[in-house]
């Protein structure tokens, strides 16, 4: 298995994750986490698989130095159209994660890695590198595909056989992950650099609403309802996406 990249699906990955309620409440669930934790002052931030830059505009626009790193030349594009129709500077850098620590000699206040560890081959090989380009007294924001999330999913969908048979990646070509992520493993290996400070669901009931109410809510409720329930002891496991913010040990 290879490191998935989007040179060929930019515009079907906007239109997917970010053209209806699905990309707002994800935007807002990471915005209102990253606000909360952060400190009121600018930081250096690092973008890695950056994409079309959504979350890394917002950073900007609040007065952080932002790179984006992101190897998928239409992606980057995007990101950079993006920024320079907000008026907003960035750096784009055009590398997988695998090149960044060669091209990088400073450390950033704020690593940014969302919607990454689900494409790679091997997940857990990215996060020393994370460390080593976070600030000691830096932040990590990771958010990644919950498996817990597509096991409930496919349970209440009655898959049975696909659960017996394990079958949990996406087609080729489909912006479905290749490798969703096992909360549980991964905070076994992120133990060793990372001390995980907050933890957040992202859509912990928005997807498994019945479509015909996902169609008569109205967006404002949805983003209400998601940010206050994000952190439910019982709700926040079954979110369709994890964020953690975590800081260096």
């Amino acid at each position: 298995m290879k490191d998935r990249h989007f040179d060929q699906l930019a515009a079907r990955f906007a239109e997917k994750i970010y053209g209806g309620a699905k990309g707002a409440i994800r935007l807002a669930v990471l915005q209102a986490d990253l606000a909360e934790a952060l400190p009121e002052r600018p930081l250096r931030v690092l973008d890695v698989g950056a994409g079309l830059g959504h979350m890394s505009l917002w950073l900007a626009q609040r007065g952080h130095l932002v790179t984006l790193a992101e190897p998928a030349e239409a992606m980057l594009e995007g990101a950079r159209a993006r920024f320079a129709g907000a008026g907003q500077p960035a750096t784009f850098i055009q590398a997988p994660w695998q090149d960044l620590l060669g091209q990088l000699n400073q450390p950033y206040d704020l690593v940014i890695c969302h919607a990454v560890l689900e494409w790679l081959a091997e997940p857990g090989a990215i996060l020393p590198v994370l460390h080593q380009l976070c600030a000691p007294d830096g932040w990590l924001s990771l958010a990644f595909y919950n498996k817990d999330a597509l096991i409930y999913r496919n349970l209440l969908k009655g898959h049975f056989r696909k659960l017996r048979k394990a079958e949990f990646a996406g087609q080729k070509q489909s912006l479905t992950p290749q490798q969703p992520v096992d909360p549980r493993q991964l905070a076994g290996q992120l133990d060793e650099l990372w001390r995980v400070e907050s933890q957040s669901g992202v859509r912990v009931f928005h997807d498994y609403m019945p479509h015909e109410f996902q169609l008569k809510a109205e967006l404002i409720d949805l983003l209400e309802m998601e940010l206050a329930y994000r952190r439910h002891p019982s709700f926040a496991g079954v979110g369709r996406y994890l964020h953690w913010i975590c800081r260096p040990r």
